[in-house]
């Protein structure tokens, strides 16, 4: 490299002198001595020229011919150390013969004591004193001067160990550098060719030689040395070899040094490369063998330093004082800009970069200057001979992009262009003082590293004689370069390496597996390279390693962003104190590629984010990448076959500490190997370096992993012709209004990744029908269907073919087509519609095959994820119904399918919740189709309160022809159709029989215990038991001893043999896509089970414990949590009547099975064992405890099981748990203690009191199970339902103990007896005066013992009342949101009934109890008369507000008005309490309702002054939620304004906001599974009489129903719930004549009403939907009811529509 002549210049102004009229210039082109030229005059130099012949400038140079550093092979170091590196990489120390791995890190604590010892000379105590401490290499390298002294090291060895470390470390790295090769092998193997060529030449040439010339080429010089002395020159001079066996001395052999930068390949156009800033270019050299390229180095002048007329001149100027050199001498070379000298002689050259204004003004100016440089008759030749400039962009550290730039000319003196000529040069010259100039001639040639001009020795004769003796070299050189061509152009190259990706992609398939996972490394690709970076689309690209921190907004990753989603992550968003499962959630993992910037983005604001340099990255960043490449290669993530990791290498890894080395290390250890690997290198430069590093850090041959003589688009072409033809249209349409279609980009349905959408045009115009293989796809698809697995849409497209019979349509079709068309009709702007179905009879297939039918009328989707939440499906089905339209009015509906979805009503309030941030107008917004299995489907479907249909296992006459018809085309497309199990099932009408027998004919063979018996069991039993269970494939691969399937040399189907017809490999896409194996069907898996048992005397406890015992179920798989969630189903999980089941079992029904044909011993040996295997499950341990209770009680270990589950989990259901075990143990001990004694009864109290905490307990875990915050309801998905077994459990242990009081002897003597145990229960009277008479001891051990527990049992009666109360609110007050089940609330509410009369029998008063109080307390008696009647009041169950609404519904006329009575007494004669103001008022109410003509009945105004009263008295911060309700009945503004007066009138708005905060704080932890009801109506009447129950409503509807339909007294409930559900309730004349229609407005998605003034109250909307999005404000008008939670809008109607 050397300084531009205008930075010379200034330099050395001062020491020029003016000889002549015109300077001496000196023109040797090292420019070691640079020359003045005027900026203003340059451009009239021709001009000018002959003026100034006469005085023109001689040229001299001071050019250095200095030789280069010569490192002789055969000196003797001198230094005590020889490092050498030998092919172990070890590193000797001679003195010592002590052997040492290259880099420090590597030693161990045994290299390093032996390295103080014998080179460092430290003393050995000081030596063993760190060996002692475990100092190892890695250690070592870390420490500092203060980590040494604390060991323990003096401080002179201490200062010595450091700067020894420092010298070394380096070294560790230089050792490596040997192997770095800038030029490919290719280019190896020219040179080496052209070497073996010039040897026939040689024989005949023969070139003088003159010292002050080159005298001989140096390809002469190499031809005349011995074969290995040429290689060994070859290394030395060429780009690649700065490998020194020998060091001379120890200085020398720790100097940093950094590896050589990739350099851009000669005579190539290669505009896909970059430098890094810093990086060491190849040092300067002479010509070698005239083929590789000498190179030169300058740095331009900066725009500070000269003008840009200056700089473009300069560049000029070298240019092509460089090229006549190179044209001379025949050699190649290349000159680069901006590059930086670090020595005299170009030893080393560092990358700096040239700022450039205009590529377009650096390449006009080459392009004009070649007439001003050369004479005319070789401008062409040199025009030829020089390339264009190439720039190449320069990168900072850290990988971003710098403004400077590289730019190289290279020079190919081609023999047919230069022949014998010899190029002279013109240069112009401007003198000192700008006033002279002229133009001079040069001859260049070259000199070793320099350009040396012949003509500038000012002695004539000299330069003659010069001349004289280059005509003979120049054509010795002319000859020598057209031998080195010939030679060149004879070696021919072929290359195999596409049919070697071929095989590495498709690992020896025909096709690439679109099933394969891919990660991708890759670091910056050039700009001009990113359109051949299209193969990325084709592939499933899992994750994106990019290390191009502009990449998102300039590379590789903006790119592909363009067509295809992308989530952009970091490396330590990868944390493993999550679960996989979270992580695949959080960051939507298998749905959309994750592209990981791992060096940082450079537009990040977090400065942990922004790009690092490579040793920062080293030290801050590469443990995130480990980590993260850890969990990425988890074989519980992706299935080791079904993984391809790609290495994209855009440029050369020179570095052993290189970030995308360290990542393919991490890589490599954790896939234990390059088996999954591909690496696609730019060049065979590029490769070689890459190969070196992986070798010397891992040990491993990569090259069979490699691509390298295949250009980008080379490949790119290549992969993306082995894709397989794709099967789904390019342009995807949906439905949309006024039977038009909008286009669904590819991108946009990448997005919804939870559902598969089913288009208008689906199948049609794809690629698999112009392709060969269609007829082979066809066939598959069929076949794949009639085995057994899930039907596709191609299955219903294939089926409308000419050439094919329809698609079988079963007798439920149009029963299910008309009910989804029907429920256009109603208000409800989200419907539901339940098909229940036996397993395997083909209910999902019906629901898909109405859905294709649909596909235009509706957007169909399928959710294809059950493992999303509500919110996530909810969220894309508003994003589907709301796609491609603008604001225009209305949509076309969704038509949703969910399989055995958990909550399809809560997935309806999430959808009409997410509805309101879209603005759509239409009346239907989705249908939700939900197929539900079970084994029950006619019962599910009689007991169901949302429209349905039903399917079962019976095929009817008709559909047996229709099957029977299609089997027989089946015949003559398949070989063997017989074997379709699935299909042949429903063709015999699922005969038992026909299953039995294939079964039996399938598996007579086989054997239990080997590996494919083991696996057959494992299926068969999880199939049998749970639904829709599977094992992954690469587990059933595993457990069958298939070694190698990576690249399938064997597959299942050849492993199981004839068993594997019975199986069905199918895909798998929940949390990660991969490939499952599951039984055709779940009969021929029962049948199997039943042969397994009968002929192979395997039990069902055998085959589960096989199962718990077999170590490799449990190693890393694809699919372990869903296995592990399946398999501990299969143990714990019980039937529920309201889940479908046909009874409530108290165990698993493989559990019951299992004890009941085994006995309890085997099923607490199976659950002890799970128990163990599954050591962190809380429901097994519970389970357990469960069996020691129930079947074998034993309390002592079912409490430790209980109590153990606690610990792991302690929720509501196992709190509840150690409940019953304690009420079991209760049961047990009184049922075997007989007769009671007071032992007896003192234990039941213990056992009682512990029972009742354990429950208590529950109450308190029921409240706080699954809380979320009821402001943010819409975005998180409810809890299923509120654990109650807790109040139960409690109430039953109460009366169970109450029962044993009862018994008691003396209890059963006498009534008196009987009232005094009552009064103490009721705690008026001590334990002490319940028995007088003291002869009796075993009375008095009783009575001790009541007295013990008296606080106890004093506080039964006071809690069993609260725990009615808080039922009565939880039944009257809140309905379950799901109304499937409602039927357990009926359940419930009967089991409650059953108590409550226990309670009654034991706490009501007789007669003779009343008329003894009032004769010991004569002044009470008003008050007992008032007590007396409250008694009467509970023990009615009418003493509460809640069990005052249920009056309506439960009381006739005449009870109603004896309650009322009772009421009003306690009213007049007790103190002023609110709750019984409140209670009196709403019994009048109620009274009017029953029965409006009652005299007891108080006027409206009275009941309005004394609520008036109770409100002003309480305000608006009370916990009384029933008095803001009254307020709402009786205060609700009317058209008579009677009200007005009233002082609480005009707060009737701040009583509602009262009522929802009360409400909310009382019940919050109800509010997820149930909502508050309606019970009253606002009426078109006045006072009382506008009030309507919905009682009233309800006899009306059911009336109509009965006209309409006559349907059975039974079913009216049902059907009139229905009326409601639906909401044709709304449209009946009768009800309509009964309410009155409310006008408001719709502000901000809330209603509100304005009854002038400031008197203005929100409503909330019955149900979401009923409110149009896009908070439009308009008028609407509506019914209004009356729930505990506020005034609720039911029938909303939009004034502007009517």
């Amino acid at each position: 490299m050397r300084l531009s002549s205008l930075q010379q210049q200034r330099m050395d102004a001062d020491r020029r002198k003016r000889t002549t009229s015109c300077p001496s210039v000196a023109s040797n082109k090292s420019k070691d001595e640079h020359l003045t030229f005027s900026r203003d005059i340059r451009t009239n130099m021709d001009a000018d020229l002959g003026e100034h012949t006469s005085s023109c400038p001689s040229v001299t140079s001071d050019k250095s011919k200095d030789e280069p550093l010569n490192f002789s092979r055969n000196m003797t170091p001198t230094a005590a150390v020889q490092i050498i590196k030998d092919d172990g990489l070890q590193i000797k120390y001679e003195e010592s013969d002590l052997e040492l791995p290259p880099m420090i890190e590597d030693w161990t604590k045994d290299h390093v004591k032996a390295w103080l010892v014998s080179k460092l000379r430290v003393s050995k105590e000081v030596a063993q004193n760190l060996y002692d401490q475990e100092l190892s290499g890695a250690c070592l390298a870390s420490l500092k001067k203060e980590d040494l002294l604390d060991l323990g090291v003096p401080r002179a060895p201490a200062l010595q160990m450091l700067r020894e470390i420092e010298k070394f470390r380096p070294h560790s790295d230089s050792l490596v550098s040997g192997v770095r090769t800038p030029q490919s092998e290719y280019e190896l193997r020219k040179a080496q060719d052209v070497s073996d060529g010039m040897n026939e030449y040689m024989e005949t040439a023969t070139v003088s030689s003159d010292s002050g010339i080159q005298s001989l080429s140096s390809a002469v010089q190499m031809l005349q040395m011995p074969p290995c002395k040429i290689n060994l020159e070859q290394d030395e001079s060429s780009n690649y070899a700065h490998s020194m066996t020998e060091i001379p001395d120890t200085e020398m052999a720790v100097q940093p040094q950094k590896p050589f930068s990739q350099i851009r390949p000669f005579d190539r156009s290669n505009t896909s490369m970059f430098y890094m800033e810093n990086d060491v270019l190849p040092p300067m050299a002479g010509p070698s063998n005239l083929i590789d390229p000498i190179r030169e180095y300058v740095l331009l002048p900066n725009d500070n330093e000269a003008s840009d007329r200056e700089i473009l001149y300069e560049f000029t100027k070298e240019v092509f004082s460089f090229a006549a050199s190179c044209m001379n001498s025949r050699t190649n070379g290349t000159i680069h800009f901006g590059v930086h000298s670090l020595s005299d002689h170009g030893e080393i050259a560092q990358v700096v970069g040239q700022k450039i204004k205009s590529f377009r003004d650096y390449t006009q100016a080459f392009e004009s200057s070649f007439g001003e440089f050369f004479e005319e008759q070789h401008v062409h030749t040199a025009r030829m001979c020089i390339r264009v400039p190439q720039f190449i962009q320069v990168c900072h550290e850290d990988g971003t992009i710098s403004d400077r730039c590289v730019i190289e000319v290279d020079v190919v003196p081609v023999y047919s262009q230069t022949l014998d000529n010899i190029f002279y040069t013109q240069l112009g010259i401007t003198a000192a003082e700008k006033s002279q100039h002229c133009k001079t001639e040069c001859l260049f040639i070259r000199d070793g590293q320099r350009s040396t001009n012949l003509l500038e020795d000012p002695n004539p004769r000299l330069t003659q004689e010069k001349l004289k003796s280059l005509t003979d070299k120049v054509k010795s050189w002319a000859t020598a370069r057209k031998s080195a061509e010939e030679r060149y152009e004879v070696q021919l190259f072929q290359s195999h390496q596409g049919q070697r990706l071929k095989q590495l992609v498709t690992r020896g398939k025909d096709a690439f597996d679109s099933s394969l996972q891919v990660i991708v490394v890759t670091d910056k690709c050039h700009p001009s390279q990113l359109e051949f970076m299209d193969f990325l689309k084709e592939m499933k690209l899992f994750a994106v390693l990019d290390f191009d921190p502009e990449s998102d907004v300039s590379g590789t990753c903006s790119f592909y962003r363009k067509d295809s989603v992308a989530n952009l992550h970091f490396p330590n968003m990868y944390t493993a104190q999550d679960s996989i499962s979270a992580i695949l959630g959080k960051l939507n993992l298998f749905k959309q590629t994750s592209w990981i910037f791992c060096n940082g983005r450079l537009n990040e604001e977090n400065e942990e984010d922004k790009p690092l340099t490579p040793s920062e990255w080293i030290k801050r960043r590469s443990g995130d990448i480990s980590n993260m490449v850890t969990w990425l290669c988890n074989p519980d993530l992706i299935s080791r076959d079904k993984l391809l990791v790609i290495f994209v290498l855009h440029s050369a890894v020179t570095e052993i500490y290189n970030p995308i080395l360290e990542t393919f290390c991490a890589m490599y250890r954790s896939l234990g190997g390059a088996e999954n690997m591909l690496c696609l290198c730019r060049d065979s430069a590029v490769f070689k370096h890459w190969k070196d590093l992986v070798k010397t850090r891992c040990q491993e041959e990569i090259s069979n992993k490699c691509i390298y003589e295949l250009s980008l688009i080379e490949i790119s072409s290549t992969i993306r012709k082995l894709k397989e033809p794709k099967t789904r249209s390019s342009q995807r349409y949906l439905p949309s209004t006024g039977s038009s279609s909008v286009l669904l980009a590819k991108k946009d349905e990448e997005l919804m990744t939870v559902l598969d959408i089913l288009c208008e045009n689906e199948c049609e115009n794809t690629e698999i029908e112009t392709n060969d293989s269609f007829q082979e796809f066809k066939k598959q698809t069929e076949e794949d269907f009639y085995r057994g697995g899930q039907v596709s849409w191609w299955n219903f497209y294939l089926s409308e073919n000419d050439c094919s019979l329809p698609f079988i349509k079963r007798d439920k079709y149009i029963e299910l087509y008309d009910l989804i068309m029907a429920v256009g009709a109603p208000t409800s702007r989200c419907s539901m519609i339940n098909l229940f179905h036996h397993p395997g009879c083909g209910g999902t297939t019906l629901a898909k095959h109405v859905l294709w039918n649909l596909r235009r009328k509706f957007r169909c989707a399928v959710v294809k994820n059950n493992k999303a939440t509500n919110n996530e499906v909810a969220a894309e089905v508003i994003n589907l119904l709301t796609y491609g339209r603008q604001s225009q009015p209305g949509n076309t509906p969704v038509l949703l399918l969910v399989d055995n979805w958990d909550d399809v009503e809560d997935l309806k309030l999430c959808i009409l919740s997410g509805a309101r941030d879209k603005n759509q107008q239409s009346n239907l917004m989705a249908i939700i189709l939900n197929c539900e299995r079970t084994q029950f489907p006619e019962e599910s479907s009689r007991k169901s309160r949302i429209p349905n249909v039903f399917i079962a296992n019976k095929l009817s006459p008709q559909e047996q022809k229709l099957f029977s018809a299609k089997l027989q085309q089946l015949k003559k497309d398949h070989e063997k159709p017989d074997t379709f199990y699935a299909f042949m099932i429903m063709t015999n009408n699922f005969s038992e029989t026909y299953i039995a027998n294939v079964v039996s004919n399938t598996v007579k063979d086989l054997d239990a215990t080997s590996p494919q018996g083991k696996l057959f069991s494992f299926l068969a039993l999880l199939n049998t038991f749970v639904d829709g269970s599977y094992i992954s494939l690469s587990l059933c691969e595993e457990l069958v001893g298939i070694k190698n399937p990576l690249w399938k040399r064997e597959t299942l189907e050849e492993k199981m043999g004839p068993y594997s017809s019975l199986l069905i490999t199918f895909t798998v896409e929940e949390h990660g896509t991969y490939q499952a194996v599951r039984f055709l069907h779940q009969m021929i898996a029962q049948n199997c089970l039943k042969i397994l048992k009968r002929d192979h005397n395997l039990s069902l406890s055998d085959m589960a414990m096989s199962i718990l015992e077999c170590d490799k179920v449990y190693k890393s798989c694809m699919g372990k949590d869903f296995l592990y969630q399946d398999i501990q189903s299969m143990l714990v999980r019980r039937h529920r009547k309201e889940h479908g089941g046909d009874k409530n079992t108290q165990f698993s029904p493989l559990i019951e099975k299992i004890r009941e044909e085994e006995g309890s011993e085997h099923v607490r040996i199976l659950l002890e064992k799970a128990t163990e295997r599954f050591d962190r499950s809380a429901t097994l341990p519970q389970a357990l405890a469960r069996h020691f209770c129930l079947n074998e009680k034993q309390f002592d270990s079912a409490l430790r099981w209980a109590l153990d589950a606690q610990s792991k989990n302690s929720n509501s259901y196992i709190a509840d748990t150690v409940g019953q075990v304690y009420k079991s143990q209760l049961k047990k001990y009184i049922e075997d203690s007989g007769s009671p004694t007071p032992e007896v009864l003192k234990e039941c109290l213990i056992v009682g009191s512990k029972a009742v905490k354990a429950f208590q307990y529950s109450q308190e875990l029921a409240n706080r199970d699954e809380q979320m915050d009821q402001f943010d309801m819409n975005n998180m998905k409810r809890s299923k339902s509120y654990n109650t077994s807790g109040y139960v459990g409690e109430m039953e242990v109460m009366m169970i103990l109450l029962d044993i009081i009862k018994g008691l002897p003396f209890y059963q003597n006498n009534k008196l007896e009987k009232d005094k145990m009552r009064q103490f229960l009721k705690g008026h009277l001590s334990a002490k005066d319940l028995h007088l008479d003291h002869s009796n001891t075993t009375t008095d051990q009783f009575i001790v013992v009541l007295t013990d527990h008296a606080d106890f049992l004093v506080s039964f009666k006071k809690k069993l009342k609260e725990i009615f109360g808080f039922f009565d609110n939880y039944f009257t007050y809140l309905r379950q949101r799901s109304q499937e089940r409602e039927a357990a609330d009926e359940r419930n509410k009967k089991k409650l009934s059953e108590l409550f009369q226990k309670y009654v029998e034991i706490f009501s008063s007789s007669e003779e109890e009343k008329a003894s109080e009032k004769a010991r307390n004569p002044k009470l008696s008003l008050h007992q008369e008032v007590m007396d009647q409250m008694n009467y009041l509970e023990m009615k169950r009418v003493d509460s507000f809640a069990g005052l609404l249920q009056c309506l519904t439960e009381k006739s006329p005449s009870e109603m008005e004896f309650v009322l009575k009772k009421w009003k007494f306690v009213f007049d004669n007790s103190p002023s309490k609110s709750g019984t103001t409140l209670n009196f008022i709403l019994a009048n109410i109620v009274m009017h309702c029953i029965k409006p003509s009652s005299k007891l009945v108080k006027r409206y105004e009275e009941l309005v002054d004394l609520l008036d009263k109770e409100l002003q008295k309480e305000g608006t911060r009370s916990k009384l939620t029933e008095m803001y309700y009254l307020s709402m009945l009786l205060m609700w503004p009317a058209k008579d304004r009677k009200l007005e007066s009233t002082p609480t009138y005009k707060d009737i708005s701040t009583y509602i906001t009262s009522a929802k905060r009360s409400f909310s704080k009382r019940f919050s932890h109800l509010i997820p599974a149930r909502s508050a009801i309606a019970h009253f109506f606002l009426g078109k009447s006045s006072g009382l009489k506008r009030i309507v129950p919905k009682v009233k409503l309800d006899k009306i509807l059911a009336q109509v129903n009965k006209k309409d339909s006559g349907s059975s007294q039974s079913s009216q409930p049902h059907n009139v719930h229905r009326l409601w559900q639906s909401g044709t309730a709304w449209n009946e004349p009768d009800v309509q004549k009964e309410l009155l229609r409310v006008k408001g407005k719709s502000e901000n998605g809330d209603i509100y009403i304005n009854y002038g003034g400031n008197l203005k109250m929100s409503v909330r909307p019955a149900y979401l939907g009923d409110i149009r999005t896009g908070y439009s404000r308009e008028d609407v008008s509506f019914y209004l009811g009356f729930t505990m939670e506020g005034p609720v809008a039911y029938n909303i109607k939009y004034e502007n529509d009517t």
